[in-house]
């Protein structure tokens, strides 16, 4: 009986009941995947680039000739890395997943691992067009038109916490910062992850585009710059963005500083040192020496209030009209930062 194949369509569109597993290479799931996969590689890094080799200069029957036996030697261990994702998976849920396979166009590997999966009796679908299918569903989702409201402030206004409040009542919200893993300014590295590869940022965000939209409600979306630490926005959407109505929280500098000093006040010195001297050129020599001073002698309030000035300029700045769209902009008196209360003063002022 032949291997069933869905296409990229069914797939997102498909039960969760499923495991996803890339046999890619190591290198090619770490540079991107797509959210939730399973690294399950048939090759590894050298094995691969040994086989593609073969293939582009010699022939599709002579690198198979030199995969079988590194794919001989991985069929148990497959199997049995597959098994155990099984069992955990109805541990939680009760209930045998049905196993996706995919390589990087669908061609030999995934069908090879379908084969074996298929063969040890799981049930088993093979991904027709592999990741390079889901990549072009992915790219796709930033040409379509959404319904987008964002939330803007200055530095230290909660905007983020403010937008998880509203999603706890029940708006679609969208962390590009949560997903970027960078908060955005020159301190947003500050207590994060790693970033993701621009590749891996538009998985998670085209992912969390298509799932939001099927909701049909407006989707909240924070104030942000094109580039987030090192991920840009694809520039479609930041097009739209930039187009949409933005609600602007207007709250006082003493709370927002004090919050700020609360959110990164406790980091170490040299690691806020570092970030004073990212922006040295844009803060100016005297402030940066100002502020890096006030930080050695642990004065953290008086140099992030000079840091905080320096932002409230620049956000100044890309609010007035220039090479890209401006907001449309309604201005939202709060008096201090506070999640819960600014939400529900959004949620009164929107009805």
């Amino acid at each position: 009986m032949a291997i069933q194949k869905n296409t990229i369509v069914d797939f997102i569109n498909s039960e969760p009941n499923y495991l996803l597993l890339d046999v890619r290479s190591p290198a090619e799931f770490e540079h991107a995947h797509i959210p939730g996969a399973y690294s399950v590689p048939l090759f590894d890094n050298e094995q691969r680039a040994i086989v593609g080799t073969t293939y582009k200069k010699q022939s599709r029957e002579d690198a198979i000739k030199i995969a079988l036996p590194f794919f001989g030697s991985k069929m148990k261990e497959m199997v049995e890395r597959v098994e155990k994702l099984s069992k955990e998976y109805q541990k939680i849920h009760a209930t045998k997943p049905v196993i996706f396979v995919h390589c990087w166009r669908g061609g030999m590997r995934s069908a090879a691992v379908a084969w074996l999966l298929d063969l040890y009796g799981f049930k088993v679908i093979q991904l027709q067009g592999g990741y390079k299918a889901y990549r072009n569903w992915a790219i796709d989702q930033f040409t379509q038109t959404y319904q987008l409201i964002v939330l803007g402030g200055y530095t230290g206004s909660g905007k983020t916490e403010t937008l998880k409040a509203l999603a706890a009542n029940g708006k679609t919200f969208i962390d590009l910062e949560g997903l970027a893993k960078h908060k955005g300014s020159s301190f947003g590295a500050l207590g994060q992850e790693a970033q993701p590869s621009q590749e891996m940022f538009e998985n998670l965000l085209a992912q969390a585009l298509y799932q939001e939209n099927k909701k049909g409600f407006p989707i909240w979306l924070e104030d942000e710059s094109q580039r987030i630490g090192t991920v840009m926005i694809p520039g479609i959407l930041f097009k739209q963005l930039r187009a949409s109505t933005c609600y602007f929280l207007n709250i006082p500098f003493e709370s927002r500083l004090d919050f700020i000093v609360n959110n990164y006040g406790g980091f170490d010195k040299a690691s806020l040192i570092d970030a004073t001297k990212r922006i040295e050129k844009r803060l100016g020599g005297l402030e940066t020496k100002n502020a890096i001073q006030y930080l050695q002698e642990g004065s953290t309030k008086q140099a992030f209030e000079i840091l905080l000035k320096y932002y409230d300029k620049w956000y100044d700045k890309n609010l007035k009209p220039g090479t890209e769209p401006t907001l449309n902009l309604i201005k939202i008196e709060a008096n201090f930062v506070n999640a819960h209360v600014n939400a529900e003063l959004l949620m009164g002022f929107i009805k």
